[in-house]
């Protein structure tokens, strides 16, 4: 069974980035704050980057279950994540989005788990947010967290994360792997409760395309970190899709020897299981395709 505790869904992108607006056109392309940047694979026609697609791309890669994560730069998607999971309960976890203000209990209360965008906030001073990691672990979600490059937000998450012991975090696109001090970002996961996710690693490691052997590299010194029941496996979807197949972003992993079966099991589904609550899931039957 994989999971993948890494992907995004919007109905109608209208996110930000630095202080612009990022504005939906058509073949996957978006105005970036004023620059022409194809945003998702050309055939998402309208900008819309819907739950329907992501499920297609899940049952032919055999992909069980899925992480729904939240991006300034997509605007918030509360609403339309909540009728996705009303659609698929038990295929999805979602979380709703963290814009430095109070989240009503009522509304937190309706999602698996909350996004802090930690590189973007205008404050990025973490304990200046505590009280969102506070409720989070009140009402018993979990906090999913893209933090700054390297060590900048390290010293403050772990003091975060020693204050609030029964809060479930996820850290995001592997810690910022290619970034000078990104192992300081693995290295909280020594802490119970906190575990490391991939999404976004074949977007980091993008110069040096599939295989991707820097990117298993770079796995293999996080177990040596933290341990192998501590990773997930992530695919960035749908930005990552528009260089690689949805496919391709976990086949290396499955085809490296590097990894044991066991790890590749772990990394792939079993952990995320256990950090995100799902059930036992389906596996999808294997389609054989044209070219095989």
């Amino acid at each position: 069974m994989i999971i993948d505790a890494h992907a995004h869904l919007w109905n109608t992108q209208a996110g930000r980035v630095n202080g612009k607006p990022v504005i939906p056109l058509t073949g996957g392309k978006s105005d970036f704050g004023g620059e022409l940047r194809q945003m998702m694979p050309p055939y998402m026609l309208d900008g819309r980057n819907t739950v329907e697609m992501l499920m297609a791309n899940m049952d032919y890669a055999r992909v069980s279950g899925c992480v729904i994560t939240q991006e300034y730069i997509d605007g918030s998607q509360d609403s339309y994540l909540l009728e996705c999971k009303e659609k698929y309960p038990d295929r999805m976890r979602i979380t709703c989005l963290y814009e430095e203000k109070p989240i009503a209990d009522e509304w937190m209360s309706r999602f698996d788990g909350v996004k802090i965008c930690g590189g973007r906030l205008e404050n990025q001073g973490l304990l200046a947010h505590e009280e969102v990691f506070a409720q989070a672990e009140r009402l018993g979600k979990f906090i999913a967290i893209d933090m700054a490059d390297g060590d900048a937000q390290t010293d403050a998450m772990e003091e975060l994360i020693v204050r609030h012991p029964d809060l479930r975090i996820a850290v995001g696109h592997f810690g910022m792997v290619t970034v000078d001090g990104w192992e300081k970002q693995i290295a909280l996961a020594k802490h119970k409760n906190v575990y490391i996710e991939s999404g976004g690693i074949t977007w980091l490691f993008h110069s040096e395309f599939y295989p991707y052997p820097s990117a298993v590299k770079a796995i293999r010194t996080a177990i040596d970190i933290c341990g192998i029941d501590k990773l997930m496996w992530g695919s960035d979807y749908p930005r990552t899709m528009t260089a690689i197949t949805y496919d391709m972003s976990k086949d290396f992993v499955e085809k490296t020897t590097e990894l044991s079966e066991e790890e590749k099991r772990k990394f792939l589904g079993e952990n995320a299981e256990k950090f995100y609550g799902f059930p036992e899931l389906a596996v999808s039957d294997k389609i054989i395709n044209m070219v095989e």
